[in-house]
């Protein structure tokens, strides 16, 4: 079997891996993931790098959860010529119909508005390139096959394929695939997708996998750990607490699916509890809009505590004031607010979307605040806020950045290097072949050693992009 990275290796963004294999005497391809790179100029390259083999030989994919440095890239391989089955859970389904087409309606807008500043000689750099178009979307979502948790199916004579709750946002998968292939024994290789964390809010435990011969496991925080859920709480209260006390608002850059969801369940938690008083919250995005009402309709997803707050807030829907901004000149009167406001909007690391009107209205403003809730990939405008810088450049014009800037890094959606160890000793024996994805080179390799240091793993590798790995 062979394994080559084409992305999240040595990064975070641009999650894809192809899997060769012999079966019946010829050889197989299929791929686990088809993300999108995120970050700068760099990444915008790399997305319009071709495989180096036709789209058209590989026979299916699996597809680990919905975010788009995951799926991102699937319409453009489709449009390209691949054919075959896209594996995921429902819920990563009915996410997809909502994450890919705004994905395509964002990039031919940038590309526009690129074209507009250009001619009016406003535009610096290259032009964006739009990487597919709304009905290549329509035409990929044809090509989903759904697998539920625990289901097990065959894509091809000597695969099988299982699901396993990842925990890390609604549908997530960890995947599981038993490959026999000519004259070997069965080989288990197990495909973590982002792992979430233990005893957070909203998504439940990750499923813990009990072996595996072949393993990739992600390392987005290896090297570090989060706050914990108190040490979070008390945080988002003193920030809030002090903006609105300085008449100033909140500005939250916030994933659409999963990470606004969570920030909601805890600003209504913390009003529940008394801790943060009536607050008046917009969150402005039509993606993130459509995420929380699919969250309502997999509800039983849902931990324990978040259905529980939930269904508080329906009883007592006068504790919060909460919009939810339905077009752009309604997001546009969000910019009359100047003080008093929790604006929620994507994109979480700031590079897209309507959160980059926000960001320019309320970043020059010492009283504002704006809090970081996700990791920011490096060459974002959410890195460079993270990292203080003085001045940004916003809608084709420099922004001083005179607002408090905040991360509160105990709402990740992933697993901290302590809860990833903790998932990894659910294994009864030794993998044989470890891969470390999914993270910037200092937390892979400070996770890499952890996990042959505290768990005595002996083969453990640090994937590298565009390397073929056999196993």
């Amino acid at each position: 079997m062979k394994i080559q990275f084409f992305g999240a290796a040595g990064e975070v963004t641009g999650s894809k891996h192809a899997i060769q294999v012999s079966l019946g005497g010829r050889d197989r391809r299929f791929m686990v993931d088809y993300g999108m790179f995120q970050g700068g100029h760099e990444a915008s390259l790399k997305n319009l790098e071709p495989l180096p083999f036709p789209p058209k030989e590989i026979d299916f994919i699996v597809l680990t959860h919905a975010h788009i440095d995951h799926s991102g890239l699937l319409p453009r391989l489709c449009a390209q010529g691949f054919a075959g089955p896209i594996y995921c859970t429902s819920a990563t389904f009915e996410l997809l119909k909502i994450l890919l087409p705004d994905s395509a309606y964002l990039q031919l807008a940038d590309a526009e508005r690129a074209e507009r500043k250009h001619k009016a000689g406003k535009w610096r750099g290259e032009i964006p390139v739009a990487l597919y178009s709304r009905e290549e979307v329509e035409m990929t979502l044809n090509q989903f096959e759904l697998v539920e948790y625990g289901q097990v199916i065959e894509p091809c004579d000597g695969i099988s394929l299982e699901f396993r709750n990842a925990g890390h946002i609604l549908g997530s998968a960890i995947a599981i695939l038993d490959i026999q292939e000519t004259n070997a024994p069965v080989k288990r290789c197990v495909f973590s997708g982002d792992i979430g964390m233990k005893g957070r809010v909203l998504m439940p435990d990750p499923v813990i996998v009990d072996g595996a011969d072949v393993l990739l496991i992600e390392s987005t925080y290896g090297d570090r750990l989060h706050r914990s859920l108190q040490e979070t709480e008390a945080e988002l209260v003193e920030v809030i607490s002090s903006t609105m006390r300085a008449h100033g608002n909140v500005v939250i850059p916030a994933f659409a699916v999963g990470r606004t969801q969570e920030v909601l369940f805890l600003l209504i938690d913390l009003v529940r509890k008394g801790l943060l008083p009536h607050l008046s919250i917009w969150v402005d995005s039509p993606m993130a809009t459509a995420a929380t009402h699919l969250t309502q309709h997999f509800f039983s997803q849902l931990d324990q505590r978040s259905q529980a707050t939930f269904s508080w807030f329906k009883e007592h829907p006068d504790a919060m004031t909460l919009r939810f901004i339905a077009d752009v000149e309604e997001s546009k009167s969000l910019n009359k607010i100047k003080g008093g406001a929790i604006i929620i909007s994507a994109s979480g690391m700031c590079d897209a979307g309507r959160i980059i009107h926000h960001l320019a209205n309320n970043l020059p403003y010492a009283q504002n605040a704006i809090i970081m809730t996700g990791f920011q990939a490096y060459g974002t405008l959410g890195r460079r806020l993270v990292d203080k810088v003085p001045m940004v450049r916003l809608l084709g014009e420099e922004v001083l950045v005179r607002a408090s800037v905040h991360t509160i890094g105990g709402l990740s959606a992933h697993a901290d290097k302590a809860g990833l160890l903790d998932w990894l000793r659910g294994f009864k024996k030794t993998p044989q072949s470890v891969f470390v994805v999914h993270g910037e080179p200092k937390a892979a390799q400070a996770f890499a050693t952890s996990i042959r240091d505290e768990l005595g793993w002996p083969n453990v590798q640090i994937s590298e992009r565009l390397h073929t790995y056999e196993c």
